[in-house]
C-alpha cells in the first residue's frame, strides 16, 4: 500500500497528462507533492528525507519548466533524484558506523553486516539504473513515451526490484530452526 501512495503524485502528473499537457501535469505534480508532505506532517509529525529531497527537486525542476516552458527540466528531475539517491547509499557504506540500508531496516530485519553492505550496494546500483533509464528514455523517445515510462516502467521496475531483492533475501535471513537440528527426545521418567 505504501509503494501506492508513494506513486500518487506520480499518477496525478500521468493523469493530468492525458487530459492536458506536460505543463499542466507539472503543475499537478507540484500540488500533489505539496499535499503529500503535508499529508505525512499531518498523519506522522513527520516526513522521510527520501520524500523531502524528491519534493524540493519536484518544487525546483517543475517551477523551472513552468518559467521557462521547457519540459526538459521536469523529465531531468527522476534522475537527478534518483542519483542523489544512489550516492547517499553509496557514499554510506563508506562513511559512518553503518549503511544507510541498515539504519533504515534493523529494527525489522536481522540480518549480518555484511549482508546489510550487500543490500545497500544493490539500493545504490537500483538507484543509478533508474537514473540512467529515465535519461534514456527521455532523450529516446518521445515526450508521451516518458510519461508512460514514468508511472508504468518506473513502477514496473521498481516491484520487479523489490521482488529480486526479497527472493535474495528470504536466502539470507535465519530460519526459526535449524534444518538438521536434533530432534530433542522427552525425558525418561
Amino acid at each position: 500500500m505504501q509503494i501506492f501512495y508513494d506513486f500518487l503524485p506520480v499518477i496525478a502528473f500521468f493523469v493530468a497528462y492525458k487530459l492536458y499537457d506536460i505543463y499542466v501535469a507539472t503543475a499537478v505534480i507540484i500540488v500533489a507533492m505539496a499535499l503529500q508532505v503535508l499529508s505525512y506532517w499531518v498523519f506522522t509529525r513527520k516526513v522521510s528525507r527520501m520524500h523531502l529531497v524528491s519534493a524540493v527537486l519536484v518544487f525546483i525542476f517543475g517551477g523551472i519548466t513552468l518559467a521557462l516552458r521547457n519540459e526538459l527540466f521536469i523529465q531531468w528531475k527522476p534522475t537527478v533524484v534518483n542519483w542523489l539517491f544512489g550516492l547517499v547509499f553509496l557514499a554510506s557504506q563508506y562513511l559512518g558506523e553503518k549503511p544507510i540500508i541498515q539504519r533504515m531496516l534493523e529494527h525489522s530485519v536481522d540480518l549480518d553486516d555484511e549482508t546489510y553492505r550487500k543490500l545497500n550496494l544493490m539500493w545504490a546500483a537500483y538507484f543509478f539504473f533508474m537514473g540512467a533509464a529515465n535519461i534514456f528514455v527521455v532523450y529516446t523517445f518521445s515526450e508521451e513515451a516518458w510519461v508512460n515510462f514514468k508511472l508504468f516502467g518506473m513502477l514496473g521496475l521498481t516491484i520487479v526490484f523489490f521482488i529480486l531483492q526479497g527472493i535474495w533475501l528470504a536466502k539470507k535471513l535465519p530460519s526459526e530452526e535449524p534444518a538438521d537440528a536434533p530432534i530433542e527426545k522427552p525425558p525418561s521418567p
